[in-house]
């Protein structure tokens, strides 16, 4: 991690100068010098870094040499932080000056105990500060100094070490490929089908058990999503245990994943056990115990005694290292023990991903190797992945050898076979991805990382930083370091959004011991055991990183007063009540402070002191109910999340200081008020809120109006514009000045209306409203909800949609008809939905078209839900009966038609022009659903060619008879 923030220093060093010069005043005096000393002393510890870093595995003297650069090199960034803190309030103010309209920050004035200009006024405080930062510069360049002299006596080697990394590439099929399992699956499946059930065992259990990193979770996954096991269990439960063996939690787990509302039970474990067996009863069900270790019997029996109540047939699928878990659940008979993969098996594995991006020639030059570094996998599936990662961007014969002659193999001190790979790995990543894999110990194990979030979360600890590429934006960067830790196998358990990008993943359990291990004197995860209500930290002020799991109902149980240069605090199922201003006062060095998902009521004015907070999670607190003002204080924040804070009515007003801000997350909230101040965030990135705009008669004549929007051209992501009530006369033309069509980044798009009948027909001004906000033609995805009109309505710029992949119409009142011919022409169209349409009584095809011309000729999805007064498909007579070469949906594949209860027919098209059509639903179609009847219903002729085809509840696999 030294030599990734050494390389950050030198940067924000190098800008010093620049800055000063910019803002024409002198922060610091002596700056060239004291900045050519610090400079000189990083770039010749440099130099050795990497040495170091490998070195320091096995020797303890250069471990703590490394130790006591990074103390260094974290207090020299914090100092250049408040430096940069310091240049960013006199831009502040004098862009306020500027527009003769200054902000009153806060109504309190607040006066807390650090020496910083930012929260006292006055000359003589300002330049106290400024004396402040050059005396910790001074003393700063003396400790390092001494630290650059004892390098000398390491003998460490010059290396070069490069700051770049490699490109960003589309991740490949390649992780989650499987080897050797053939035989393992079907045993398990067979189990899993089996109607036996020995000595009326209900359910029965079936354990796996292997040593760390051989496959047991993905075996478990193999068999889960297998089409024979889905059909034959209605309910798929898969838990993630891990260590404590929490009965709460896996009972909580169970129950929302069978639809219960787990909010709506008290915390007491007898309800929660109650509740499972009402839910579970009379049900066949399959369970996945994921990585159990606990061996407390008495838990076990408790647990399996509530699913008990399961129907004949259920099963229990348990994953675990030890052969005590598996024999205590009292299951030899159906135990599996996992057996270590071939070398071929292993060898297939490993070279499926080394060779991913490989031709022939340099495949058989390299196999020879790369069949020696197999061998040293020892059939461990994870290590032969990992290793694969390591070696696909590698294409010289020399780099392979290096591996395969690597002092790593010969460690000792780490758990065998699985830990020196990985270090192998971790190694050949470049400084700045190696401090963004460490930082990823800071999740509790199993974990499933949002990729957005984990980015923020780097962004907010300064390890995406752009140094020689400046056209790069940091998310891009993020990016890029996510896909590269993807392709090393680093994560795994991918889940991904509607468009195929990976959006969620988890890390192996080893990974996630592989990294404790790296950073054990700087990460502490807690957790709370047996109803301990505070817990004292360890007298260590090296602590950056702490993780706080299971906290009870109580005030922070903690305090900080030998933790003071903490970097990140963040709770995992803690249910904290209160944060008190001392407590704050303690945390002057914290960037990321994540307390979702607790039982806060107030954030003290105290906050506004942490002028280092980048990342400020507030999610899912519903007690909380404001924001002190003093929050506008912290210019460097660049994430606020806010989620499902239900009792939050409104932001600070001065929002507009926070001109560091680049993503607001306030998801959940109904009607949340934005201030006219957040105009001035021309930097915001992510505006994850119902931007809110008020109709007539909503009083708040100074609310916040669509043309604020217009200098937000950096937004990206989704935006979601809600209109209240009847629409102002002013509507079209702020909703012009909001400049949509600027916003390239802007992917996602949703604009609701909420049309009142008893003030009048307003279509008229919807269409202009609708015209007036044409998004850029990147937009991917679009959502028009509440459109009012006889007709529905598509906008003038819809043509203009070239990239336009979904398209959704909700709940909006069209009266009469829909048509889709306009639509046809949106050549990049994959799915398209039409929802809650309660008057329409007729879709189709307007035929004043072309008859060359192929309509949507991408579209894989058509979805229609909820048209309860639909009663026909519109279309060309001539074009149905003849055999003119119009197109339509040649890529169709999924035909949903739900809740249309007047429905007759089909469209006519679908046996001649949709020769792709895979799936086919009819449900609630009481009309329809006849009139498709197997085999015998008069529309059966059209649907007779497609493979699967649901009616109501039943599934019709089709033979093509």
């Amino acid at each position: 991690m030294a030599e990734a923030l050494i390389s950050v220093l030198l940067e924000q060093l190098a800008s010093i100068t620049i800055q000063q010069v910019q803002q024409q005043v002198k922060l610091v005096v002596d700056v060239k010098k004291e900045v050519a000393n610090l400079t000189h002393y990083f770039r010749a510890i440099e130099a050795v870094l990497k040495d170091a870093e490998e070195r320091q595995v096995k020797e303890a003297s250069v471990k703590l040499w490394l130790d006591d650069l990074k103390d260094v090199s974290n207090e020299m960034e914090d100092v250049l932080d408040d430096w940069n803190t310091e240049i960013l309030r006199l831009q502040i103010e004098t862009q306020e000056k500027e527009d003769g309209n200054a902000l009153d920050t806060t109504k309190k004035k607040v006066c807390l105990c650090i020496p910083t200009a930012f929260f006292c006024s006055g000359q003589v405080s300002r330049v106290i500060f400024r004396r402040d930062i050059a005396q910790k510069i001074k003393d700063l360049n003396e400790r390092l100094a001494t630290i650059a002299d004892i390098r000398q006596k390491f003998n460490l080697q010059y290396t070069k070490s490069s700051t770049e990394h490699i490109e960003r590439q589309k991740t490949t099929s390649f992780v989650d490929q499987t080897f050797g399992r053939v035989d393992e699956k079907e045993l398990l499946v067979g189990k899993l089908l089996s109607k036996s059930n020995p000595e009326g065992q209900s359910p029965i259990v079936i354990p796996i058990v292997g040593m760390g990193g051989i496959g047991k979770t993905t075996l478990s996954q193999l068999a889960y999503n297998d089409k024979r096991v889905q059909e034959n269990f209605k309910d798929r439960i898969w838990v993630c245990v891990s260590d404590p063996f929490d009965e709460l939690n896996i009972a909580k787990t169970i129950l929302a994943r069978l639809g219960g509302n787990v909010n709506s039970i008290s915390s007491d474990l007898d309800a929660f056990f109650e509740c499972l067996q009402k839910s579970i009863e009379g049900k066949k069900f399959l369970l996945v115990l994921d990585d159990v270790w606990n061996q407390d019997c008495m838990k076990w029996a408790n647990l399996k005694l509530h699913l008990q109540k399961g129907a004949v047939g259920s099963k229990i699928i348990v994953t675990t290292r030890k052969e005590e878990v598996a024999r205590m659940m009292g299951a030899p008979d159906n135990t599996i023990n996992l057996k270590v993969l071939s070398d071929e098996n292993c060898w297939s594995l490993f070279a499926g991903i080394a060779f991913a991006n490989s031709n022939q020639d340099e495949c058989r030059n390299l196999e020879p190797i790369g069949r020696e570094i197999v061998k040293k996998c020892k059939g461990l599936p994870l290590v032969a992945k990992t290793l694969g990662g390591l070696m696909c961007c590698k294409k010289e014969k020399k780099e392979w050898q290096d591996v395969l002659s690597s002092e790593i193999w010969e460690l000792h001190t780490m758990e065998q076979h699985v830990f020196q790979p990985l270090l192998l790995s971790y190694y050949d990543l470049t400084p700045m991805i190696k401090q963004c894999l460490l930082y990823c110990v800071t999740f509790p194990k199993d974990h499933v990382i949002n990729r957005k979030v984990l980015i923020e979360l780097w962004m907010s600890q300064g390890f995406l930083v752009s140094i020689g590429n400046k056209k790069k934006t940091i998310i891009d960067i993020g990016e890029s370091y996510f896909d590269d830790l993807i392709r090393r196998s680093f994560f795994q358990n991918f889940k991904k959004d509607e468009f195929g990008d990976i959006e969620k993943c988890q890390m192996h359990d080893i990974v996630h011991d592989f990294l404790q291990y790296l950073t054990r004197n700087e990460c502490l995860i807690v957790e709370f055991k047996g109803g301990e209500k505070r817990i004292e930290l360890p007298a260590d002020n090296k602590l950056s990183h702490l993780t706080i799991m299971f906290a009870p109902y109580s005030p922070f149980p903690f305090s900080f007063d030998h933790c003071q240069r903490l970097r990140t605090i963040t709770t995992f199922n803690c249910k904290i009540t209160s944060l008190s201003g001392e407590l704050i006062l303690q945390l002057k060095c914290v960037r990321t402070l994540n307390l979702s998902g607790n039982n806060i009521e107030e954030v003290p004015d105290e906050v506004g002191v942490l002028v280092h907070l980048r990342y400020l999670d507030l999610s899912s607190n519903r007690r909380l109910k404001k924001l002190p003002d003093s929050l506008c204080n912290l210019v460097n924040l660049q994430t606020l999340r806010v989620d499902g804070c239900d009792g939050l009515k409104k932001l600070p007003e001065a929002m507009g200081k926070l001109t560091s801000l680049q993503h607001l997350h306030a998801q959940g909230i109904r009607h949340l008020k934005l201030p006219k101040s957040i105009a001035r965030l021309k930097s915001l990135r992510t505006l994850d809120l119902w931007v809110v705009i008020e109709g007539e008669g909503s009083g708040d004549v100074e609310g916040f109006r669509l043309s604020e929007l217009r200098d937000m051209d950096e937004l990206q992501g989704k935006l979601f514009i809600r209109f209240m009530g009847k629409l102002k006369d002013s509507a079209a033309s702020d909703a012009e000045k909001a400049k949509l069509v600027n916003k390239k980044h802007l992917l996602h798009l949703v604009l609701a209306f909420n049309f009142d009948e008893s003030k009048g027909n307003q279509s008229t001004i919807q269409e202009v409203v609708l015209n007036a906000l044409q998004p850029n033609s990147n937009l991917e995805s679009l959502q028009i909800r509440g459109y009012y009109g006889s007709t529905l309505y598509y906008p003038n710029w819809t043509s203009s949609l070239i990239n336009l992949k979904s398209l959704t119409f909700s709940r909006c009142h069209v009266f009469y008809y829909v048509p889709l011919s306009v639509l046809g022409y949106l050549g990049s169209l994959e799915r398209l939905r039409f929802e809650r349409m309660f008057e329409v009584k007729k879709v189709g095809f307007e035929y004043s078209l072309d008859h060359q011309v192929i309509l949507f000729p991408n579209l894989k999805q058509l979805e229609f839900d909820y048209f309860p007064e639909w009663e026909e498909w519109d279309h060309d007579e001539n074009d149905a009966t003849s055999s003119s070469p119009t197109c339509f949906m040649p890529r169709l594949s999924t035909l949903s038609i739900e809740y249309c209860f007047k429905l007759k027919t089909l469209p006519y098209f679908l046996p001649r022009k949709t020769p792709l059509l895979q799936n086919l639903i009819i449900s609630r179609c009481f009309i329809l659903s006849q009139s498709c009847k197997d085999r015998q219903g008069p529309e059966w002729s059209k649907i007779s060619h497609i493979p699967n085809i649901t009616i109501e509840a039943k599934i019709v696999q089709n033979d093509g008879v």
